[in-house]
């Protein structure tokens, strides 16, 4: 999943791209309102996260000119400017979200993964015998694993665990969902598995 990160605060904004790049997500990061906005209108981007106050042009323009374009890409806003009339002006400009500065980086994790979810974007990719999620791969028929360029060796049921995971990636899944999924026709291991 692409991110697009605008934020002139270069402070903030290299070590934010570097979390969201180990999140598993591919960032391009840009310090303008102008070269955001350019990249925005160009690039495919799941998500877009935008400051307001940006040099060249703000980012609340960017998020209007997207929504005037039908654009429907989610834009989450994050921005110093915190009073209630800002946020509600944000909102109303088109944002889907909106996080005031200071904030935690947990918080804007779960708000990323939030938006992706109620956007449909999806949370892995499936090609011929492949699944993608974030930065791990899993090659089904060989029952191999590849995260970071390191190959896993997985056993038959390890595979199949981490396939079911996989495919519902985002969703809890109990403890009787797994087991019955992984042992749907053999007798089922003890509750310690």
């Amino acid at each position: 999943m692409k991110i697009l990160l605008v934020d002139d605060e270069v402070e903030l904004t290299d070590p934010l791209s570097r979390l969201l790049t180990r999140e598993g997500y591919s960032v391009d990061a840009t310090y303008d309102g102008t070269s955001g906005s350019n990249l925005a209108e160009i690039g495919s981007y799941d998500l877009l996260i935008l400051d307001w106050m940006l040099p060249g042009k703000t980012g609340l323009d960017i998020c209007q000119e997207l929504r005037r374009q039908g654009k429907t890409t989610p834009v989450l806003f994050l921005t110093a400017k915190d009073t209630l009339d800002d946020r509600v002006q944000g909102l109303d400009a088109g944002a889907d979200d909106y996080l005031v500065k200071p904030f935690e980086l947990r918080e804007l994790l779960a708000r990323v993964r939030a938006l992706l979810r109620r956007t449909g974007t999806e949370s892995y990719s499936s090609t011929k015998g492949k699944l993608v999620v974030a930065d791990l791969e899993l090659d089904i028929e060989n029952q191999i694993a590849y995260r970071h360029g390191r190959i896993i060796e997985l056993s038959q049921k390890e595979s199949q665990l981490l396939q079911y995971f996989m495919e519902n990636a985002g969703q809890l899944l109990t403890h009787g969902q797994i087991l019955h999924h992984l042992w749907q026709n053999e007798e089922q291991p003890n509750s310690n598995v």
